[in-house]
């Protein structure tokens, strides 16, 4: 029978095995209060003023009260910006690029979910340069303008597994004057230092944490099910949806299960790391109903996905029956995979329709058009038209699966 002390060594070693330091994609700090090292990273990447940023209601709380606190006690000049909405706009990177300037920041503390993640990546590649945000789009060979001497250290600290924005070289802001979302580029908008804490994400509410790990779900089965050649891109993915089997439900169940909150936050980044292969369908229709709407992404994609996953049915199947043996399903092949998908969601809580969270086939031609202009199309395993975006636009509004 093991000691008292035996066992609480045996956790320790528990906790303690989910501690690394990873250089792929970036340098990754990962494990439980590995948040108290973010002042010597600071110092590391010769911050002396880092502008930490994050939404209104991380701000709000005292975690981020606490780390900036930290922070200014171990001697560094550390502000705050929070003025920036669930899906960043324009506006919001240029208030954030205004006050870094106004306020002589020298590196920017992105912290927070994928919004505060985007916003900080973006407001860091802004501060350098004299052109708007928008000539940066991912289009063509925008990101050649980019002064990249110019741009702000990032150090990113997430606190939700979903998107995957701390490890991604690219930011989704959304153009408010044409009510679309937009893919801003450059390879240096990688982070320099990435910190995963789980302890970080403990608070947050089962809901939140369901949406935003189907979205890290859809990351990895996009970038899957893409076309393009990257084998290691796609080995990133299958294991990392295997993961998400494994770990989303007992992180939703149990809030404070410290091992799936970390293999949560793991399997984020994995997506995002994968999905340079490519994403698809779900994330070209989410799109354009974030900035129309200006739903959750990661509700969006977890909503969209059986409907997508149908309709691209006859180029994925190969792909999907190697994934459901890989997950040692009960069954294998196509079917059996999109009733896990269904059971899942159900499991967690997600809504079956479009329709549940209030949005209509009203604007389903916009939705449409918008959807095979946005770049996620371009990886998608058919090359859908406007009409058959609609059609799964309808179908997910009305729950036709």
């Amino acid at each position: 029978m093991k000691s008292f002390y035996d066992a609480i060594n045996f956790k320790l070693f528990e906790i303690m095995k989910y501690s690394a330091n990873w250089n792929y994609p970036t340098n990754i700090k990962v494990g439980a209060g590995r948040i108290g090292e973010l002042s010597e990273l600071c110092k590391s990447l010769g911050m002396k003023s880092p502008l930490l940023i994050t939404d209104p209601g991380l701000a709000a709380l005292p975690m981020v009260q606490t780390v900036v606190a930290n922070l200014n006690d171990s001697g560094l000049k550390c502000g705050l910006f929070s003025t920036i909405q669930a899906n960043p706009t324009g506006q919001n990177i240029e208030d954030g690029t205004s006050w870094y300037l106004e306020q002589n920041h020298d590196g920017v503390i992105a912290f927070g979910g994928g919004s505060a993640l985007d916003a900080g990546k973006a407001v860091a590649l802004m501060v350098g340069q004299d052109r708007p945000i928008w000539d940066f789009e991912d289009v063509g060979d925008n990101w050649l303008r980019v002064n990249v001497e110019a741009m702000a250290p990032v150090i990113a600290v997430p606190t939700t597994a979903g998107t995957g924005s701390e490890v991604g070289r690219a930011s989704v802001i959304t153009d408010e004057e044409n009510h679309i979302k937009k893919i801003i580029f450059h390879p240096a908008m990688l982070p320099a230092q990435v910190i995963i804490d789980p302890e970080l994400t403990i608070g947050l509410p089962s809901f939140i944490t369901a949406a935003t790990g189907m979205d890290a779900l859809s990351h990895n089965l996009e970038a899957l099910c893409s076309p393009f050649y990257h084998p290691m891109a796609t080995g990133i993915a299958i294991e990392g949806i295997r993961l998400i089997q494994q770990y989303l439900p007992r992180a939703v169940s149990d809030g404070s299960d410290i091992e799936a909150r970390t293999q949560m936050l793991v399997c984020s980044s994995m997506g995002a790391t994968a999905f340079q292969k490519g994403l698809g369908a779900m994330h070209a229709l989410a799109h354009p109903l974030g900035a129309l709407y200006n739903a959750h992404h990661g509700t969006l994609n977890a909503i969209l996905m059986p409907y997508v996953l149908k309709a691209n049915r006859h180029k994925i199947e190969q792909q999907v029956e190697r994934l459901t043996q890989y997950m040692q399903l009960e069954d294998a092949g196509f079917d059996a995979f999109l009733k896990w998908v269904v059971d899942l969601r159900k499991q967690l809580g997600i809504p079956h329709t479009l329709a549940d969270i209030d949005i209509n086939t009203a604007k389903a031609d916009t939705v449409a058009e918008m959807a095979v202009e946005d770049p996620s199309s371009g990886s998608n395993p058919i090359s859908f038209t406007t009409e058959e975006y609609k059609e799964i636009f309808c179908n997910a509004v009305s729950g036709n699966l």
